[in-house]
């Protein structure tokens, strides 16, 4: 399993604050929270990720001058989900590693795959290529090929 890889920010014009709370929704908060959200593409732990609330991010994002904040959530939703995409692919077709134990002593360990979670996660796949020229059979045999299968 790969860490998330570094991603380019994602530009957008912080939503203006009337206040000047330090644990309100500051730029480098509003920031920090695109980015995390970019890696996990879930609102809920983005929030926590930055001290804040999921309803007040949504309440953030509700606001009338909050149209490049709200532009840039789109695009980092969609980057996470992406990742979390293929992560679940490469996690159900590499297997997950499970040790072996008799009488309480690990013997061995054996890799099990997740037909379901390689289902589920082929459901939801989008073609990388922008102009959507891609297959899911030319995916398949690309991940195949790379595959340690005997």
């Amino acid at each position: 399993m790969h860490p998330a890889p570094d991603l380019d920010p994602i530009a957008f014009d912080p939503v203006p604050t009337a206040s000047t709370r330090h644990d309100g929704w500051t730029p480098t908060r509003q920031r920090a929270f695109i980015d995390a959200l970019g890696k996990c593409g879930l609102v809920a732990a983005a929030a926590r990720e930055v001290g804040m609330t999921p309803k007040s991010a949504y309440r953030l994002r509700a606001r009338g001058d909050a149209a490049s904040f709200a532009a840039a959530w789109d695009v980092a939703v969609d980057q996470g989900s992406a990742l979390a995409a293929d992560t679940a692919i490469e996690r159900a077709m590499q297997g997950e590693v499970v040790p072996v134990f008799y009488r309480g002593l690990q013997v061995g360990e054996r890799r099990r795959y997740d037909n379901r979670l390689l289902i589920a996660a082929l459901r939801n796949w989008r073609p990388a290529a922008p102009d959507g020229t891609a297959t899911l059979a030319a995916f398949l045999d690309s991940s195949h090929s790379n595959a340690d299968i005997p």
